[in-house]
């Protein structure tokens, strides 16, 4: 969509409501004059809760409105009538999004699957009307308490998409052509690097009617991404919740660097980033097959490495539908060793 603006980091200062006051009450009444206290409590403050929604995939609410608080709660009234308690303020997140007090090192929670709520400001109490007081020695209390303030807080957000594969590979790999070929998704795509400033999210239909499978393609990796350069820190963030991988490689080397090099450079920053991605099951796309030099470097880079490759070409729709059939075969968990 033009003028659509990715935010997948944001920082906000949310309240929560404060509590109404309670009520300093006398009952009165034709033939009761001295009735007595009958001040009501008053209601909670509004909780803000942030709950993880499949159809909002930006933080961009947070961007343009930093500042968001919920309502407080009414004031009690004479008759004993409680207080209206304070809506609570329900602010939907992408799914995959983690919660911070901001400046703090600890994780207050992780939304990652649709409905996953957290509530990260509470209301504050009522306060207690003039009923609660009275006592055989004190008939005519006019004691009662204000509302408690409600919680307030910085809060960081970070999201981390969440998808079953994430491609991965060097700028200009093809690895946007390759997510437009398998998915309805389509991503720019240009014949200069860093075209993919953004994550972006493609499914691939099932055969049956099973959901599909969900593909991330993370911008392009350079050396030192682990450590942030190029932004690398910020992109590789989206692979953490992947469950496998699928490493795109220039097979026509178009950059003057072996496939095998460029295998290499990629699993020396996934592992330094997080070991743990180094563990996830995963596919080798050899992509530009349709160019000249492609098939002897895959014949070099499998006699190197003695690693399966599936030769594709996503400009000329050639080795799509094994790759596709590879893909769905893929296991669901994530253990395993590094190769």
């Amino acid at each position: 969509m033009k003028g659509f603006r990715f935010v997948e980091t944001a920082s906000a200062d949310i309240r929560a409501g404060s509590g109404g006051d309670g009520s300093a009450s006398f009952r009165r009444e034709k033939f009761i004059p001295f009735g007595g206290p009958d001040g009501g409590d008053g209601g909670r403050g509004g909780h803000v809760i942030l709950e993880a929604d499949p159809d909002t995939d930006s933080l961009i609410a947070f961007y343009y409105q930093p500042r968001q608080a919920a309502e407080d709660g009414g004031r009690g009234r004479g008759q004993k009538r409680h207080g209206r308690n304070g809506a609570d303020l329900v602010l939907k997140v992408p799914c995959g999004t983690e919660v911070r007090e901001d400046g703090a090192d600890g994780v207050l929670g992780d939304l990652v699957k649709p409905g996953d709520r957290l509530v990260v400001a509470r209301g504050g109490a009522g306060g207690l009307g003039n009923c609660h007081w009275k006592t055989s020695t004190h008939q005519a209390p006019r004691e009662f308490t204000r509302g408690a303030p409600g919680e307030a807080r910085r809060i960081r957000l970070d999201l981390k998409l969440v998808a079953d594969v994430g491609l991965v590979g060097l700028p200009n790999a093809g690895k946007s052509s390759l997510l437009a070929a398998l998915t309805p998704a389509r991503p720019k795509i240009a014949a200069y690097p860093f075209t993919t400033l953004n994550p972006v999210l493609g499914t691939l239909p099932h055969e049956l009617a099973a959901p599909g499978l969900k593909l991330v393609d993370i911008p392009g990796l350079l050396p030192g991404a682990h450590a942030g350069v190029g932004l690398g820190y910020v992109f590789l963030r989206h692979v953490e919740r992947t469950r496998a991988l699928l490493y795109v490689l220039d097979m026509a080397a178009e950059d003057g660097r072996p496939p095998a090099e460029s295998y290499a450079a990629l699993r020396e920053e996934l592992g330094r980033y997080n070991p743990d991605l180094l563990c996830r099951p995963a596919l080798i796309a050899g992509n530009k097959m349709d160019l000249e030099p492609a098939a002897a470097n895959l014949a070099d880079f499998q006699a190197a490495t003695r690693l399966e490759v599936i030769p594709v070409s996503a400009r000329a729709g050639t080795g799509l539908e094994a790759l596709k059939a590879a893909l769905r075969a893929l296991p669901a968990g994530r253990e395993g060793k590094p190769e």
